[in-house]
């Protein structure tokens, strides 16, 4: 389905993304925007038509042209795999569907010790359409172009899967972490292995990194966030460690701008940051020894472009003094998804604008 991509002409063998990452230099800043770059593409909306999200993600051809798509245009120096956080509850056998201006919504929300004890395991052969994907990417990216893994990590999962969808303020998750707390780690524990395996099975197929999510990460205070969610995520960086493969790990959340040094202790190589922190506060928060990814709002790209090329310079400005306060690198990035309504072109136009700089 997918046309092969022709390498940029100074992008070589080496790969921007995965210096930087790994904190050497890199041939030029590297730059790529989250997941939800693809819904801003028209091209997008073409294949996707008639095409429900979660079967579109167990389909390798489709998850291969659309993971390719935002590469094609904008020329960014990553790939993310196309896909979405509860693919692995669904292979498990969780019944779930993504619901068109609502998000996933859980047929039986998860609120207690019998539903934990309940909840099925993945077994990586659940998401071998996924592999099949990751292989076929490897052959069809060019070099330089890094591609990212990524799975959702066992708070975010566990919200949705307790409120039974996305929630504004996770009370009932809330409620089951603070009034049943051996239950609740029980299933972040569960949520964990799944992760594991998730992104286990993306690193034997070919990722060359991944980025753990954790969106709604940021509706917890700096304790809870330690005592209930941060044991997990560190669990499933450290089982990627173990495996061998040794990819760089990214670790991102929104509105963590007070758990930064926390997200960091979780073990990942590279902290994502929301547009809400300067980069070089970030890196005084999260500590010496770790790269930093952001963090240009998403919003700002409806500006006019000298407004955007301003806030560009702004934010690499800001994470050149980040190195110089202990960061290892930076990774351009928005503080969140690309917007649906943004314009193709200003994307592209500021990939073009970070690599001249």
């Amino acid at each position: 389905m997918s046309d092969k991509i022709a390498p940029a002409s100074d992008a070589g063998t080496s790969y921007p993304l995965l210096a930087a990452a790994a904190g050497q230099p890199p041939a030029r800043r590297p730059v790529w925007f989250m997941r939800q770059a693809g819904r801003s593409l028209p091209e997008y909306r073409k294949v996707r038509e008639g095409v429900g999200m979660l079967q579109s993600c167990f389909m390798p051809e489709l998850v291969s042209e659309i993971t390719l798509q935002p590469v094609r245009r904008h020329r960014t120096d990553a790939a993310i795999l196309f896909s979405d956080i509860v693919v692995p509850l669904k292979a498990a056998g969780i019944d779930l569907d993504i619901v068109s201006g609502i998000g996933p919504v859980i047929e039986q929300p998860v609120r207690d010790a019998a539903a934990v004890a309940a909840m099925p395991s993945l077994d990586a052969e659940q998401v071998e359409p996924v592999a099949e994907a990751v292989r076929m990417l490897r052959t069809e990216l060019p070099d330089g172009v890094a591609l990212i893994g990524f799975a959702g990590a066992p708070f975010t999962l566990a919200s949705y899967l307790v409120e039974g969808g996305p929630s504004r303020n996770h009370e009932r998750t809330k409620a089951l972490m603070y009034t049943d707390p051996t239950t609740w780690h029980a299933l972040l524990d569960q949520l964990a292995d799944i992760a594991i395996t998730f992104l286990s099975v993306q690193a034997n197929a070919g990722v060359q990194a991944f980025q753990l999510f954790d969106s709604w990460a940021g509706a917890l205070s700096l304790a809870d966030y330690r005592e209930y969610v941060l044991p997990h995520s560190a669990r499933v960086f450290a089982a990627l460690r173990e495996t061998g493969t040794a990819l760089p790990g990214f670790h991102f959340g929104v509105g963590t701008g007070e758990l930064l040094g926390a997200m960091g202790e979780a073990g990942a190589d590279v902290v994502g940051v929301d547009w809400r922190v300067p980069l070089d506060e970030a890196a005084r928060r999260v500590g010496p020894g770790k790269a930093l990814q952001g963090n240009l709002d998403p919003a700002a790209l409806a500006s006019s472009w000298e407004m955007v090329e301003a806030q560009v310079r702004r934010v690499c400005a800001d994470a050149d003094a980040a190195v110089a306060a202990g960061a290892t690198g930076h990774v351009f990035n928005l503080g969140h998804g690309v917007l649906p309504s943004t314009d193709p072109e200003v994307l592209t136009r500021v990939v073009e604008l970070v690599h001249s700089l």
